[in-house]
C-alpha cells in the first residue's frame, strides 16, 4: 500500500481499534482464476483473527493460502473551502480523508464444532450488547445451531504483518486541519462525525 510518512500509522493500540471499531474486513486471495475477494466480519484475540464463512466458500477449501485483509475505517470526501489556507491564496484542491488496515497472514480453515460455537457466541455476544434485549445462540433450539454449524468452517489468520494508513490531512497546517474537523462536523453527513473524532483522536496523539 502506498503510504507516505507523514500517513503511516504505527502505534498498535490505534491499529487494534480500527479493527475492533470496523470488523468487517474484504478478505483477498489469489486463486488459479485470479484475484478473489471476499467479505466477512472478524474478532481478534491477541495476534490472531477469528472468523467464518460457508462450506461453499473458496477459503473453506483454501487452508494455508496467503491472504490481505482490508479494514476500512471512517472516511469521507475533503472539500478545499474547509482549509483557511484556500480564501488566502486560492491553492487548495479537494481530497478525500480515511483510515485504512492491512493485514497480511495466512489462512488457517477450523472444521470444529466445540470452536465454531465459541467462536459465534463470542461474535453474536459483542454484536448484540446494544440490544435491549440480546439475542444469544442458546436462545436458538439446539437442533437449528447444531443444523446451522454443520454449513459452515472457521478461519483464523495470525496476524504476520499489519500496516495501517491514516490520512487525515496531516500534510496540512493545524487551521486547515481545524477547519476539516469543523466542516465534517457541520456536514454530518454518514461517517462524517467518526472521520471527525478520528481526526481529533489523532491531533491529542501528535508528538
Amino acid at each position: 500500500m502506498y503510504t507516505p510518512s507523514y500517513f503511516r500509522e504505527t502505534r498498535i493500540e490505534a491499529l487494534h481499534g480500527l479493527i475492533r471499531d470496523c470488523p468487517f474486513a474484504t478478505v483477498v486471495v489469489q486463486t488459479p482464476d485470479g484475484l478473489s475477494a471476499n467479505h466477512l466480519p472478524f474478532e481478534r484475540m491477541d495476534a490472531v483473527l477469528h472468523g467464518h464463512v460457508a462450506g461453499g466458500n473458496e477459503l473453506a477449501r483454501m487452508d494455508g493460502a496467503e491472504v490481505l485483509l482490508i479494514f476500512r475505517g471512517p472516511h469521507g470526501y475533503i472539500s478545499p473551502n474547509w482549509y483557511p489556507t484556500k480564501h488566502e491564496t486560492g491553492r487548495e484542491v479537494p481530497t478525500w480523508n480515511y483510515a485504512v488496515v492491512h493485514v497480511h497472514g495466512r489462512l488457517k480453515v477450523i472444521k470444529d464444532a466445540q470452536w465454531l460455537r465459541r467462536f459465534l457466541e463470542t461474535l453474536t455476544d459483542r454484536h448484540e450488547a446494544g440490544q435491549p434485549k440480546p439475542w444469544h445462540v442458546g436462545d436458538a433450539p439446539e437442533d437449528h445451531i447444531t443444523g446451522s454449524l454443520r454449513g459452515i468452517v472457521g478461519i483464523e489468520v495470525a496476524i504476520e504483518r499489519i500496516e495501517g494508513k491514516f490520512k487525515l490531512s496531516q500534510n496540512h497546517p493545524d487551521g486547515n486541519r481545524a477547519g476539516v474537523i469543523a466542516g465534517l462536523r457541520q456536514r454530518d453527513a454518514d461517517g462524517d462525525r467518526e472521520l471527525a473524532e478520528l481526526m481529533l483522536r489523532q491531533e491529542v496523539a501528535r508528538p
